[in-house]
Formats: structure tokens, sequence, C-alpha cells
């Protein structure tokens, strides 16, 4: 991954906690990595986990960031989660998987800039 797609990612990813926050969700984890791969986001939001995934782009050329969710992501999504749930001890508390998208509006540097955040709740089901 280039310097400039991490950095357009870290952007994106901040505007979205940013926004979750105000949302009211309670941030748990950032990054959370295993062997089966990432979940941007772990979050609680009203008792249940929300795992987040965060599609950031520099505009709307190549279509929605949420479009990028192919199947195959949903389902390491959904083995990484199931990693994260057991590892804690998790099993009775109700999870779901969101989506932010976001669509930056200038190209400053990490932590510049605004985009706009569409956050799609229980945006789908494995």
């Amino acid at each position: 991954m280039t310097e400039q797609r991490r950095a357009l990612g870290e952007r994106g990813e901040n505007l979205a906690v940013a926004r979750l926050e105000k949302l009211g969700y309670r941030i748990l984890e950032r990054n959370y990595r295993v062997r089966l791969g990432e979940i941007d986001i772990i979050a609680e939001d009203s008792g249940t986990l929300a795992f987040v995934e965060v599609k950031t782009r520099a505009g709307k050329s190549f279509g929605a960031p949420f479009e990028a969710i192919t199947a195959r992501k949903k389902k390491q999504l959904a083995k990484v989660a199931m990693q994260y749930i057991s590892q804690h001890g998790l099993d009775n508390r109700p999870a779901r998987f969101d989506v932010v998208s976001v669509v930056l509006q200038d190209h400053g540097g990490p932590g510049q800039g605004t985009g706009s955040v569409e956050i799609i709740r229980n945006a789908f089901e494995v």
C-alpha cells in the first residue's frame, strides 16, 4: 500500500470515529488485527457490538465507497468478528456489521480537511 493510500484511509477512519462518537458509539478497538484479517473499528452502540468497516475515497468517480465491500470481504469480516467475540467472551452480546462510507472533499494531509460521512447500520448479514 502506498503512503498516499494509507494516509487517505487514516483520514477517513479519523472522520468515521469522530462521527460515531458523536452519535454515541463507544470505541473499543481500532484496527483490530488477527491472522485472519482486520476490522477497522469495533464499537459498542446501545449494548450492541458494532463491527465497523470504513471505506474512504478521494471522490465519487469510482462509485460510492461502500460498494467496494465484496462478498469475500464480508466473509472475512465475519470470521475476524467471531474471533474477537470468542477471545473476549462476548458470545451472548448482540452484534452487527456497520459500514462507514467517507468521501473526502480535499486532499490535505492526515487529520486535515473535511469529508462527507455516511453510516450504514446493520449494513449486511453473513
